[in-house]
Parts: structure tokens; sequence; C-alpha cells
């Protein structure tokens, strides 16, 4: 609990008075909208994604990359770009999230490009399946300045784990999180605060108190549950647990699986974050995976010039008038996210 206050401190440490205005003007455009019906924006965003890589070591089933059934271009981040995309974002950002798709360590400057961000008074954080957190790229980790890492490990036995993460092992991912907590150690580091997410699915529900337990005995700060993504999910699927607190989805009277969110005509997401895409896409969220409704390229234009462009507000506008026909939107899980 003590550690993560010490990062909820650190977040808030991040934000500085041109910061926090900013984030008032987003906030403020926001409330105005919902209010009014009318979307408007006011001020840049101070959170965003931007993908590392598109490119993946497993073979998750509910996942583009790992099923490698991408439809728009793959590749690495490249460290110029990053650098220029940054320089211009920097002065509003308050939190950047190294993650979209794929496996952020299989881009050779990855860490680099944290510590730039992370010397840039930018809150880092990055979500990993731990399998190249080697001795050597855990030291370079907290040397790079990561404020979070976020751990996938979805079973405490092999076979639970690897009936979601194909291709992956379990000792892997355990001896990765051992290095970690080993070099903070050795580096008296507060950084990066770890988190163990735990994908709650029907093969590994039963192991929730287990997880907590090994987190507590690996000195890992936190576990957090997570429902399941399943795209085609009206017929049901394998993954959804039996428990329905840990279900993204519910049986309705027809027999048919549904989401539990609402889907309110509202979304502060795409008010005050974004997600970039290794090639400079801007797509309104995560639940954009494969960038269908990309907001325009950051190679081509300035980020504020599209931030604030009549295709963005056109999208916002029509999250206000009725989210339910937006695609990307009838998987989401805002509403719908467990916590441990």
């Amino acid at each position: 609990m003590f550690a993560k206050l010490k990062d909820r401190i650190n977040i808030a440490s991040r934000i500085s008075p041109t910061k926090g205005w900013n984030a008032g003007k987003v906030l403020f455009s926001y409330q105005l909208s919902r209010i009014t019906g009318k979307a408007m924006h006011k001020g840049m965003p101070f959170a965003a994604s931007i993908e590392p890589t598109t490119s993946c070591n497993l073979r998750c089933p509910e996942c583009p990359s790992g099923k490698r059934e991408f439809t728009r271009n793959t590749g690495m981040l490249k460290e110029d770009f990053f650098k220029e995309l940054i320089d211009e974002l920097a002065p509003h950002l308050t939190y950047l999230t190294f993650y979209f798709q794929g496996e952020p360590y299989l881009n050779s400057r990855f860490l680099d490009m944290v510590k730039y961000a992370s010397d840039k008074g930018i809150y880092t954080a990055t979500s990993t399946n731990a399998h190249y957190l080697t001795p050597e790229n855990a030291k370079k980790t907290v040397e790079s300045g990561l404020d979070r890492l976020i751990i996938s490990i979805d079973g405490t036995t092999q076979e639970a784990y690897s009936s979601y993460r194909i291709g992956g092992t379990l000792d892997k991912v355990i001896e990765g999180a051992k290095n970690i907590v080993e070099w903070k150690k050795k580096m008296n580091s507060r950084t990066p605060y770890t988190i163990f997410q735990f994908l709650v699915v029907k093969q590994n529900e039963h192991q929730i108190p287990e997880v907590k337990a090994l987190a507590k005995e690996l000195g890992i700060d936190e576990v957090k549950l997570k429902t399941v993504q399943v795209y085609d999910y009206e017929n049901g699927s394998p993954l959804i647990p039996e428990q329905q607190k840990y279900a993204r989805y519910k049986k309705n009277e027809s027999g048919k699986y549904e989401i539990k969110n609402e889907l309110l005509n509202h979304c502060w997401r795409s008010w005050h974050s974004c997600v970039i895409t290794w090639d400079g896409n801007v797509v309104p969220c995560c639940f954009d995976k494969d960038a269908q409704h990309p907001m325009g390229n950051v190679k081509e234009q300035a980020f504020k010039e599209l931030w604030q462009g009549d295709k963005y507000n056109n999208f916002r506008q029509a999250l206000l008038r009725s989210r339910k026909e937006i695609d990307i939107c009838r998987n989401c899980t805002e509403g719908t996210k467990v916590w441990g």
C-alpha cells in the first residue's frame, strides 16, 4: 500500500503549472461537451500511448499481434521520429504509455526512448510479457527511469498460463519479475512500480488467490485483474470465466452473450488521451487495435492541428450522439474492468 501511495505521488510530481492548466482546460471541454451535446476541445492530451512495435513473440488468441492478423502496416517505432513527437507533446504530457500492440522489448531502442521521455519529466509506463527481462534488460529498465512496469502473468501454472499466452513460458515470466525486483534493490530505486496483470479466463479464475500470494512472495507491488476481450462473444467462448464478476459479458434472455457495459454516450478517453502507432497514425483509443479510425498522421501534420481538427471533433461528436454505433466502442471495458 505504501508503494502504491509513492507511485501516486510520483505521478502528481510530474504535473507542472502548465500541465495543470492544460488538464483543467481538457476537463472543462469534456464537461461542457457533455452538457451541451456539442463536441468542443481546448487544450492538449495529458496522457498518450505510443506503440514501440507491432511484433510479438507470443500467439495470444484474442490479440491481432498474436494472431498475425493485422490489416495495417506493421513495424518498429524509430527513435528519431519518437523524439520529434515527444518534443511536441512534452509541455502538456503527464503520462505516457509505451504500449499498444506487440511486445515493447522487441524494439532494440525501446529503453533509450523511455529514458528520453523520462528526462522530459513525463511519467512513463509499459506492459510486457516479461520474456525479455534478462538481468541485463532488467538493469537497463531501472536505469531508464521507467515509472511503471505491467507484467502479464495469466496463470500460476504453465497449463493455465499457456491457455491464453500461447507460446509463452511461465518460468521466464517469474524469472523476469525477479530480475526487476533484484535490480531495484541493488540500485536502491523506487521505480518502476511493478504490477502483475492477471487476465481472468475460465482456465485460471481459480488461481486468483495464488497469483496474489506469488506477487507478495516476489516483491511485486500490486496485482490487477483484467477481464478478457473476446471478439466474437455473442455465442460465448471457452475463455469467458464462470464467475460473473470477472466476466466482461453476460447471457441475455435469448441465451446469447452481451457486454455488461451500458455504453453511455460520452467517453473521457477521447478528450484526454490518444494512441499513436509506430508509423504515426493517431487513433482514439486502445480498442482501435487495427487503427481503423485514424484521425490523421503526425508525420504529415502537426499534432495540435490534428488533435483539434474537424475529423477528431467529428468523432467526438459521434460519441456524444450514439456510442453504440461506433464499432470499436462495442467491446469497451470502461465500466466493466475488475481490479484486484
